[in-house]
């Protein structure tokens, strides 16, 4: 690995020292290291959700001391001085007989966690609402995860709840400058697409355009974290920020980290053998392709096949681009609330030069798609993606494109059980032929958007019908499903299929009742 780490815990230390905030990599350097570089745990983040016994530095001074011993065991000291996470899900048993609704209706409240009080070095970040995690293995709150579950809470009429994800959301920018990948130590480092203006939409639909004045402050401090460089920037790219050819500002995803995740070190430190890359960019790729929620997938390799070959900081993702879109629109609704109608303009103003942009660098002429812009190529991406029909599902698209858009959904992305993340199978779980409930509900959305009801419908009942299907058959609702073969799961990622599933009830829920499906 080059000798990096000295350099990286100095950094992390610094960098987490006001908020007295650290990590499994600080804490406990060689030992973290043993003990994810030995699979003690088949899951790498077993241990960074472990909780110590004793004070870290004492724990870590009695592992110098006993490794070399003769018969050392490092599992059994890992459990003598660590609390496992806990399991609590492992006491549901699902009544299928009962239906899905059912399920569904009782798993808010397994899956529901309670305010949570604050343990020294534990890597939880406290959040001071109750909140929803997607499940699984996924013991925290997800960023993106929770609009596609909070879908659900607002169909079922959970009010209080949305109003409290949102709240914590807040809390989680208030606190940190950003929304990190999830409330943990170990995701300091980086976002995940940018969904809080919806949320807070979602909320102001539900109680009022006050909600947009409320929340003001927090977005426009989330604006600045993904614009942050931006008004220094020239040319090339600064963090999140890149300058296109014409002079605009897209957007990117960027890890602040450049060296293995921690919850998934050694995968990490393995992949990292098979690159051709500098190993610090290989890394921070690895880190900002987390943050793109889409991990990982053919989309951001550059020869559509191998994960040793990604370069998501080299991507201009279309996706990402209109969510920050909305994100404008949303802060530029917020100043309209509360009369400020000049900062109202300058950012109606920054949304539709973005929008331009969008339509300048994203639209694949070629293809007649909207693909994600390659910066070092300077042009557009020739891979098919979901992430395509982000521009309908937020309005930028002309009906021209949406016409085109639809045509190649309807010919190359329609299967048996819904629409396929992308054309491609590496075996990457974001990779055909998986279908995920997020794009899945972004895609019947941006359909509707245009008029394409008919095939929003289709692809709608098709993904309903897998779900109930694979319900019946296991009393689970998955992570992910495989919509080419509807007789099997979803397969692919770095880690065994998760059951739950927080955006998988959620968006179920919410096209059950949009299409009027009367099943139990």
């Amino acid at each position: 690995m080059r000798k990096i780490f000295p350099v990286l815990l100095f950094l992390l230390v610094t960098a987490y020292a006001k908020g007295q905030v650290q990590t499994p990599l600080t804490m406990y350097g060689d030992l973290f290291k043993a003990v994810q570089m030995q699979s003690v745990f088949p899951d790498g983040k077993t241990f960074v959700d472990c909780t110590p016994k004793l004070v870290p530095k004492e724990i870590v001074a009695r592992y110098e001391a006993e490794k070399n011993n003769p018969g050392f065991d490092l599992k059994k000291f890992v459990l003598q001085y660590f609390n496992l996470p806990e399991d609590r899900q492992s006491n549901y048993h699902t009544d299928i007989a009962a239906g899905v609704i059912k399920h569904i209706d009782e798993l808010w409240a397994v899956l529901r966690r309670e305010p949570d009080s604050s343990q020294k070095y534990s890597t939880l970040l406290p959040l001071p609402y109750p909140y929803i995690v997607p499940g699984g293995r996924f013991r925290e709150i997800y960023y993106w995860d929770s609009y596609f579950t909070m879908l659900g809470l607002q169909t079922a009429g959970k009010t209080d709840m949305v109003e409290n994800m949102v709240k914590n959301f807040a809390y989680l920018i208030t606190q940190y400058g950003f929304i990190p990948n999830g409330n943990r130590s170990y995701y300091l480092t980086r976002s995940q697409p940018p969904f809080f203006s919806l949320m807070v939409e979602m909320l102001a639909k539900e109680k009022g355009d006050y909600i947009y004045a409320i929340y003001q402050p927090a977005l426009l401090k989330e604006y600045r974290f993904w614009m942050s460089g931006a008004d220094s920037l020239n040319s090339g790219t600064d963090k999140h920020v890149v300058r296109m050819p014409d002079g605009s500002i897209l957007n990117r995803y960027w890890d602040a980290g450049d060296y293995p995740r921690e919850e998934s070190w050694k995968a990490d430190v393995e992949e990292e053998k098979l690159t051709k890359e500098p190993e610090k960019l290989f890394y921070r790729n690895l880190r900002s392709c987390a943050e793109s929620g889409w991990d990982f997938s053919s989309r951001w390799f550059t020869d559509g096949k191998n994960l040793s070959t990604i370069r998501t900081t080299d991507i201009v993702p279309v996706d990402l681009n209109g969510l920050l879109y909305h994100l404008e629109m949303t802060i530029a609704r917020g100043y309209k609330e509360s009369g400020n109608l000049l900062e109202e303009r300058l950012y109606q103003a920054k949304a539709m030069k973005r929008k331009k942009s969008i339509l300048k660098y994203c639209w694949n002429e070629k293809q007649n798609y909207f693909c994600d812009y390659l910066i070092a190529e300077q042009k557009p991406s020739d891979e098919l993606t979901l992430a395509g029909m982000a521009p309908l599902f937020f309005q930028i698209a002309t009906p021209q494109q949406a016409k085109d858009v639809q045509n190649i959904i309807r010919k190359k992305f329609l299967q048996p059980g819904g629409v396929t993340a992308t054309l491609k199978n590496t075996g990457q779980q974001w990779d055909a032929p998986n279908g995920w409930a997020p794009l899945e509900y972004m895609t019947i959305e941006g359909l509707n958007n245009y008029g394409y009801k008919e095939l929003a419908k289709e692809i709608a009942m098709r993904w309903i019908d897998l779900n109930i299907k694979v319900f019946k058959n296991t009393g689970k609702l998955m992570e992910k499903y495989n919509v080419e073969n509807i007789s099997l799961t979803g397969g692919g990622g770095e880690y065994p299929l998760q059951d739950g599933f927080g955006w998988t009830n959620g968006v179920l829920l919410k096209l059950m009742k949009q299409y009027a499906v009367n099943v139990k």
